[in-house]
């Protein structure tokens, strides 16, 4: 028997049974006290290196620079929460970003075919190139009212923290190391990614890596508190998976294929076996059946079931491991109900991949990690390591230095319509932004 096939699409022979693919564009705690005692232990040559990038003078006038613009900022970060980001529509607000990148001094501004914006600020030596990067998407559909209401000192507003606040910190950034003359030795490139939330599945981020320029370090701001750094990246993956067969009545055409039957025995199944995978221990390990519908009537067979899942791990090959259980269940629940017909045509399935994040680790003692924690030991703050899906995923997966850093403030209501962003001590994270940019591409001395 052969599954539902479509052109252009990429196959997968599952249980002796050909299955179409259709290719698409959290955090976790450490596991005990004593490997977060190790994972934190931030060795005294990158303190050191901290506590000397923040006394140069140029750095200090920077910090004054930064203190200077804060009313900007907040002016920036609301200006830019008002302009609607839904998924895959970012456009309104990448046009208005860039024209500010550009405002604020960046040597060059461009919009890439799949809509980042990209702002390059060249260094003396140009032997090496860090990104500091926001993305620009939210998670909310076309039409919602992003307008930003002021609640005493809190700004409430969709997108309010994740992540446009981390726009406004990339804007107040370069405008500030511009203000203060700061040059640095390797090229610095400000980046608005699209695509970071949802079934955007890190579009942006990856075709950066894919078409843009070498990436030798990458900062992602999208955390909340400065002392919170994210250097392990939770892979993804996230399937649609239609059942389709010839539907009818619910007396009349009684024998025929059920894709609802298929369908929920294919979820039954694959949650049996991924428990029994994921009591057997080892990384982290999750799995989701999120969303499902089809069907006409109560008194009709169904032509199609649908059903989207997750799942994530911490491992890639956990990830792939749940992965195929998921596929080997659902060619098992077909072949299942399509022995079991009395009439009529055998059931299909199309099997859509809509989600595809990979895993990564920058180790505790690798130079990015320990100066993103030695930052923020020296601002007062303790750091804690920890296990997140952000962009910084597509340059971990490449063995690419990346950690993604917090906005500041205080921020609540993440993906809701009540979210929330208090400004305390909002500058403390644009500093801390510069400190760790500064320890990557280094001061130069020209």
């Amino acid at each position: 028997m052969l599954y539902l096939l479509k052109s252009n699409l990429l196959t997968r022979a599952i249980g002796g049974y050909l299955v179409t693919l259709i290719a698409c564009g959290c955090q976790s705690p450490p596991k005990d006290a004593s490997s977060a005692a190790a994972a934190t232990q931030v060795s005294a040559t990158y303190i050191d290196e901290v506590k000397t990038l923040a006394v140069h003078a140029t750095v200090r006038e920077t910090f004054d620079w930064i203190t200077t613009l804060h009313d900007e900022t907040t002016q920036n970060h609301i200006l830019l929460t008002e302009i609607p980001a839904p998924p895959f529509k970012e456009a309104d607000r990448a046009n208005q970003f860039k024209a500010m990148l550009e405002l604020a001094g960046a040597d060059s501004v461009w919009m890439d075919s799949i809509g980042n914006v990209l702002a390059l600020r060249k260094g003396s030596e140009r032997k090496k190139t860090t990104v500091i990067e926001a993305h620009m998407d939210t998670v909310f559909p076309e039409g919602t009212d992003v307008t930003v209401k002021h609640r005493g000192d809190t700004l409430y507003a969709p997108g309010i923290g994740d992540d446009t606040r981390g726009l406004a910190i990339l804007l107040t950034l370069l405008k500030s190391m511009n203000g203060a003359g700061l040059r640095t030795q390797g090229d610095v490139l400000f980046v608005g990614t699209v695509g970071e939330e949802g079934e955007g599945d890190l579009r942006g981020v990856k075709y950066l890596f894919e078409k843009g320029p070498k990436i030798d370090s990458y900062l992602a701001v999208d955390g909340s508190d400065i002392g919170q750094i994210t250097n392990q990246g939770i892979g993804s993956h996230r399937y649609r998976i239609t059942f389709q067969g010839p539907g009818g009545h619910s007396y009349g055409a009684y024998g025929i294929v059920n894709p609802h039957v298929a369908m929920a025995k294919a979820m039954a199944q694959w949650d049996e076996a991924a428990r029994k995978l994921i009591d057997k221990g080892g990384a982290k390990t999750t799995f989701s059946v999120s969303v499902a519908g089809g069907g006409t009537s109560v008194n009709s067979i169904p032509y199609e079931s649908w059903v989207i899942v997750d799942m994530r791990s911490e491992s890639q090959e956990k990830l792939a491991e749940i992965d195929r259980l998921l596929h080997d269940a659902v060619a098992g629940s077909v072949a299942e109900v399509n022995k079991t017909k009395k009439k009529g045509n055998d059931l299909a399935v199309t099997i859509e991949l809509i989600g595809d994040r990979p895993t990564g680790t920058a180790a505790p003692e690798s130079p990015l990690v320990q100066r993103a924690m030695a930052t923020a030991k020296y601002l007062g703050k303790e750091p804690s390591l920890s296990a997140a899906s952000t962009n910084a995923n597509t340059p971990l997966s490449l063995g690419v230095p990346a950690v993604t850093i917090g906005r500041g403030g205080k921020g609540g209501g993440g993906h809701s319509l009540n979210e929330w962003w208090l400004d305390e001590n909002g500058d403390e994270a644009i500093q801390y932004a510069l400190l760790l940019l500064l320890a990557e591409a280094g001061i130069s001395a020209n």
